[in-house]
């Protein structure tokens, strides 16, 4: 089994626990025997849980970047880019959701999530072509980091099998932020320009 091998099983064994019993049962050596893996390889591959959030983040960012670029505008192409990532997401819905859920009660978790949707998000940026280092950059970050957890909280309760409620959130984030600050093009004004206002329909 190779090591991409490997760490798929264990997080999908990591999820289904999540889905089945709670986030709060996860544990490296719970998904290890799950999925009937070595205890030692996984130790090796996942130091602690967080690893596996943070592997799992990092493997839904290669298949957003392993598909075939997007075309069209700045805006055009981060729709096309974050709904990859939900897409990378949908197989896995259960376990995520309940990983939600518990983020309240585990602010460490939360944090290590937060941090790790940056880097993400600043991912997305660049592929689209966006600057995002420096100060006009990291405000950037944070527009786009406001715009996925809009779209977030729709998909969390879309049980379309396409979707349509997430993107449809997603179109309106996008709107929104782009109505707010030029963010997408570089004219920024301020970090509270890059705030999605709430829905007001």
């Amino acid at each position: 089994m190779t090591d991409s091998e490997f760490d798929n099983t264990l997080i999908a064994a990591a999820l289904q626990i999540a889905a089945d019993e709670g986030w709060r049962n996860v544990t490296v050596v719970a998904a290890a025997r799950a999925a009937e893996l070595p205890l030692a390889r996984a130790r090796e591959r996942f130091p602690g849980r967080g690893a596996i959030l943070a592997k799992f983040g990092r493997m839904a960012d290669q298949a957003v970047l392993d598909g075939d670029p997007a075309e069209g505008s700045v805006r055009d192409q981060l729709f096309d880019l974050l709904m990859r990532r939900f897409d990378a997401l949908q197989s896995h819905r259960p376990g995520i959701l309940a990983l939600m859920r518990a983020l309240p009660a585990e602010p460490g978790t939360a944090l290590l999530l937060a941090c790790a949707t940056n880097r993400s998000m600043r991912w997305m940026l660049q592929t689209a072509g966006v600057p995002a280092n420096g100060l006009f950059g990291e405000l950037r970050v944070r527009g786009l980091v406001a715009v996925w957890l809009w779209a977030l909280r729709a998909w969390e309760h879309d049980e379309s099998e396409d979707l349509t409620t997430t993107m449809a959130a997603l179109d309106t984030a996008l709107s929104r932020a782009e109505q707010a600050a030029e963010w997408l093009g570089g004219n920024i004004r301020g970090p509270t320009d890059l705030k999605v206002a709430p829905n007001q329909d």
